[in-house]
């Protein structure tokens, strides 16, 4: 069977809930593998709320239908606060990537409670920014940083700073026609971390979209995570319990 936008492969699905430092209830959800214990675990922070982004946003959907099956990953997603998706709705409002830091703080909190092994942080678009300015007052706690679609709207030269010299990995895969930063601007704005590694994303757009770009997105975050998984399957057993969320 041919894996296509909409398909479910087989994991252990839980309906979660955390709450915030300031009191905040957030709603999300676990997948873990069916077979044994995941070798390691992808915390996801959703785009920008006032322009749609959800835990649902397509990227974060797939990744969760799909990692734990494939790649053997634990993956974590939530609904930032004030943000609502079919699980839910996240006590709060839209803190403009500030008060966003204590839904971060939260979720790794949360994963970390679980005994969840290797947290890495990744983030799409808005989810990104939150990771730069707010992600390394929890450092040692996660293994690493994948940035997708990096705007760079929010996160300052001083945000970017503070990662210089950090132990962290942190990777940025650039689309090559994004709306807001293309792959030699990234590069040159993340060249002040000299650790940074920049990924052009040959033919992609700021959203992805497209079943070649969700495949090129997800492999390379797991060739920082599980290399040993790649490359990701396109196909998968048609009697291995797969669904269809059309």
């Amino acid at each position: 069977m041919r894996i296509r936008s909409a398909s479910v492969l087989p994991a252990s699905r839980e309906d979660v809930s955390f709450t915030t430092s300031d009191g905040k209830t957030l709603v999300g959800e676990l997948r873990l593998p069916i077979a044994g214990a995941p070798v390691a675990t992808l915390v996801f922070f959703h785009p920008l709320p006032t322009h749609g982004g959800y835990m649902d946003s397509h990227l974060i959907r797939k990744a969760a239908n799909r990692l734990p099956a494939m790649a053997n990953l634990a993956v974590l997603r939530f609904n930032f606060r004030g943000v609502t998706s079919p699980r839910g709705t996240s006590e709060g409002a839209f803190g403009e990537g500030h008060l966003e830091q204590f839904d971060l703080h939260a979720a790794i909190d949360f994963a970390t409670s679980r005994q969840l092994p290797r947290l890495w942080l990744v983030g799409w678009s808005f989810g990104t920014e939150v990771i730069l300015k707010h992600a390394l007052s929890r450092a040692g706690t996660f293994e690493g940083a994948f940035l997708l679609a990096p705007p760079l709207h929010r996160a300052t030269e001083d945000d970017l700073s503070r990662w210089v010299g950090r132990s962290e990995p942190l990777v940025a895969l650039v689309p090559e026609h994004d709306d807001f930063l293309k792959p030699a601007e990234a590069s040159r704005r993340f060249s002040v971390i000299p650790h940074a590694q920049v990924i052009p994303a040959e033919g992609a757009k700021h959203l992805f979209v497209g079943e070649q770009y969700t495949h090129l997105a997800l492999s390379e975050i797991v060739r920082q995570v599980n290399p040993s998984a790649l490359p990701l399957p396109t196909e998968w057993p048609e009697d291995d319990h797969v669904l269809h969320q059309d």
